[in-house]
């Protein structure tokens, strides 16, 4: 283990947007705890990479919306690494496009239980366990969130929208409560990102689809809204708590 290595939770980080921050944890010689919901394949490779990368990894599986396997989480953590320092909230879901009118509430149940109520439960812990005297480093909590939440996502999900709407409001709630505690809470909201996200939701080609639609261009990858992540969670954005950064090309 690494002097003085940060310890990060990663949820939903065995593909994706989580997967791409796990590694670059890594790569800062980090200890990384991977939080999955089903498949033991990608995490245990994405625990070998981070590994590879310079870093310490473990995997733990349990769906964002059980309480008991999110607390199951932080204790794994605190077990194998000691105290956590920051804890990435990335798990979420999008359902295929259809308009509000279409949707079932089974679908709509689905999507706000884990956006919202498995992002609150992930905050809530993170909030009983990250507090630290003032003179030390703070810890952070980042929030994934979307521009979905400012566009709406009209003829799509707007239920998708919604939730991650739900997710800048905790950010700017939560950051005034926690601040106190020498806790940071920020946003990402990433916009149209080249991930099997896409896929889920039943358009496997919307990014490279849409993309004449983004200023620059061009979908983003993965890892830059990566690189976004490792930035909040690390001392040089002791400042930064309350923002939601946008890491959308310019849409």
């Amino acid at each position: 283990m690494t002097a003085n290595a940060k310890t990060i939770i990663i949820t939903g980080a065995s593909r994706g947007i989580g997967r791409a921050a796990a590694l670059l944890c890594g790569a800062q010689g980090w200890n990384v705890a991977i939080n999955y919901r089903s498949d033991d394949a990608m995490a245990n490779r994405t625990a070998d990479d981070v590994r590879a990368a310079g870093g310490q990894a473990i995997t733990h599986r349990g769906d964002a919306t059980d309480e008991a396997a999110t607390i199951a989480l932080f204790d794994a953590t605190e077990a194998a690494f000691g105290r956590i320092d920051g804890v990435v909230v990335n798990a979420g879901i999008v359902a295929p496009g259809l308009e509000l009118a279409d949707m079932t509430v089974a679908r709509m149940r689905q999507v706000i239980d884990t956006n919202v109520l498995g992002a609150l439960i992930c905050a809530r812990e993170s909030a009983r366990r990250l507090a630290r005297p003032t003179d030390e480093a703070s810890a952070s909590l980042v929030l994934i969130s979307s521009v979905a939440a400012r566009l709406g996502s009209p003829g799509e999900y707007v239920d998708y929208a919604a939730s991650k709407g739900a997710i800048d409001t905790l950010t700017l709630g939560l950051s005034r409560e926690l601040a106190p505690k020498n806790i940071r809470v920020n946003a990402i909201r990433p916009g149209l990102i080249d991930t099997d996200i896409h896929a889920s939701g039943g358009a496997p080609d919307r990014a490279q689809r849409l993309a004449p639609q983004i200023p620059m261009q061009r979908p983003g990858t993965a890892a830059e809204v990566g690189e976004a992540i490792v930035w909040l969670l690390g001392d040089g954005a002791s400042y930064a708590t309350g923002a939601i950064l946008d890491v959308s090309g310019g849409r």
